[in-house]
């Protein structure tokens, strides 16, 4: 925990002058200008914030047109054709546009406040890494402007569907995953150089909060594991345009390779959507149940042992391909081992809250959620860990529940719960906190609506991504299509809180929750533009 330094070592200097020379940073760019050539860490973190907004809810609209045309059996509003592009483009969008950029937009904002630094390591990096994504995406949205269409193919763009069957768009789709990619590695590396080279004086590794700990160990993560998806995706621009055949069975080649190659990175990226969630929470439930952490050092080496783990469970995707027996339960039990380490999170997050003096505001409630929805998510994956029950819950909506209830009421939640516990920090005002108690309950409601019947259907036998079903299946997906719309239009209410919070409200002292005790939680709110020109000293709590 971090106290507050002696006077004569100030937490933050003021932008006017310091030590009687002028400052520098006084000299902004006017206009959109400013934004666009930005190099401060909490300007580059608000652009991700917005940018990741956006694209959630352009991947929402997508799912809300997959879910309206699943309300009833039959071909209702879209032919098959666009049915498979809005399917994928709604996972590419949620999974590589929103989900990911907001964590990175938190890290951006709140890494260095929370380690004492007074700006990422490499600002000018940190700018181009953003930028990148606008161009990325907007390529990937083009797609469906272009003849044949979008991507069509699922957001694993298995092989050879997305190779040899693939419509003319899809080089397009390539080089934007690529540009993406390169966004994340470049961003990764600034995580790393900024946690490892400057934190405060006196801060050691294990005394940094749980949300930095998380990110240092998830930009490693990006640094492994994005190189990889590079490596497949440009596998497949040479199977399309020059001929070769890494996928294509009829040539020599072989499409589980691809499997093995997209899994490989997808597995661990699951993990990368969902580390950083780990320590939000964890910054979040000990000051709502005024309690230090329990098990700072046993969460920081879950951490590391779920990360490590992520690379040795990829193919329990891929049961159903014909793995030898040896493999299917190497990969079966490495699967179960891994919810060792996330069992550890969620006991101690449990074990933070008993006999705490708990209190119930916006961040708590979604840090709630997300403890118990995580939990149902984790549950359904060590069901289909087991290979032989995997045989029949592959493919199907049970997947589909399983993935969801980790990614929305896990990633999305998690994001919620950080933004309503840091917009006092960067606006100077609390949330309003009726409309996002309105907000919580209706995103509960609804995620549990739309998302739970999916088990039912699936166990039933429903298929996945079909645009047409059986006729016993209708009553699961209706209740499912009406969660999808009353969740998607509750996000609206995120929305009108942010823009209130930001316009006025209840001013917010420096130290915004009564429990919090962060390095962040020392300086004033609104968080300076520049903070920490001179190094806080940091003090280890001795409570």
């Amino acid at each position: 925990m971090a106290k507050l330094p002696p006077k004569s070592m100030p937490l933050h200097s003021t932008p006017a002058a310091a030590d009687g020379q002028l400052n520098t940073h006084t000299a902004l760019p006017k206009g959109v200008m400013r934004w666009v050539l930005t190099t401060n860490h909490k300007e580059i973190g608000t652009l991700y914030l917005l940018f990741s907004l956006s694209m959630f809810f352009v991947g929402g609209v997508f799912a809300l047109v997959v879910r309206a045309e699943l309300f009833q059996p039959g071909l209702q509003l879209i032919d098959p054709e666009f049915f498979n592009q809005m399917t994928t483009m709604h996972g590419l969008i949620m999974v590589f546009a929103a989900v990911m950029p907001a964590f990175t937009g938190l890290a951006n904002w709140m890494i260095p406040l929370q380690i004492g630094a007074p700006d990422m390591a490499l600002p000018r990096l940190n700018n181009f890494s953003f930028w990148l994504l606008p161009v990325a995406f907007t390529l990937l949205l083009s797609t469906l402007l272009m003849p044949g269409g979008g991507p069509n193919f699922g957001w694993t763009f298995y092989a050879p569907l997305s190779t040899t069957y693939a419509p003319a768009s899809t080089t397009f789709f390539i080089l934007a995953i690529h540009i993406a990619g390169i966004s994340s590695i470049l961003g990764a590396i600034n995580i790393i150089a900024t946690i490892l080279n400057m934190r405060a004086p006196g801060m050691r590794l294990m005394d940094m909060p749980l949300f930095v700990w998380t990110w240092l160990i998830t930009a490693f993560l990006l640094i492994a594991v994005m190189p990889v998806l590079a490596g497949v995706i440009t596998m497949m621009l040479m199977d399309i345009n020059f001929g070769t055949n890494f996928f294509n069975a009829a040539g020599g080649g072989d499409p589980v390779l691809f499997q093995h190659l997209f899994w490989f990175f997808g597995h661990p990226e699951v993990y990368i959507m969902i580390l950083p969630a780990f320590g939000i929470v964890s910054a979040i439930i000990p000051t709502f149940a005024r309690k230090p952490l329990f098990g700072y050092t046993s969460m920081v080496y879950a951490t590391a042992a779920i990360a490590l783990l992520s690379f040795l469970v990829w193919a329990h995707h891929m049961f159903l391909v014909g793995l030898p027996l040896v493999a299917e339960l190497f990969f079966m039990y490495s699967t179960m081992l891994i919810a060792v380490p996330t069992g550890v999170k969620v006991f101690n997050w449990v074990t933070t809250l008993f006999r705490g003096s708990i209190s119930f505001e916006p961040p708590m409630l979604f840090a709630l959620a997300f403890v118990v929805l995580f939990t149902i998510g984790g549950f359904s994956g060590i069901m289909l860990a087991i290979a032989p029950a995997d045989f029949q819950y592959h493919d199907t909506y049970f997947v589909v529940a399983h993935f969801h209830y980790v990614l929305v009421p896990g990633a999305i939640f998690a994001i919620m719960a950080g933004a309503y516990y840091w917009l006092p920090k960067w606006t100077g005002h609390y949330p309003n906190e009726r409309l996002a108690q309105w907000h919580f309950w209706l995103s509960v409601i609804g995620v549990n609506l739309t998302f739970f019947p999916m088990h039912f259907a699936g166990l039933a036998g429903m298929p996945r991504r079909i645009p047409d079903y059986a006729l016993q299946f209708a009553d699961f997906n209706m209740v499912s299509s009406i969660g999808a719309f009353f969740f998607g239009t509750s996000q609206l209410l995120f929305v009108i809180v942010v823009v209130i919070c930001v316009r006025g409200g209840k001013k917010a002292p420096a130290k915004a929750w009564e429990g919090a005790e962060d390095l962040e939680w020392s300086v004033p709110s609104p968080a300076p533009l520049h903070t920490f020109e001179r190094p806080p000293k940091f003090e280890r709590s001795t409570s």
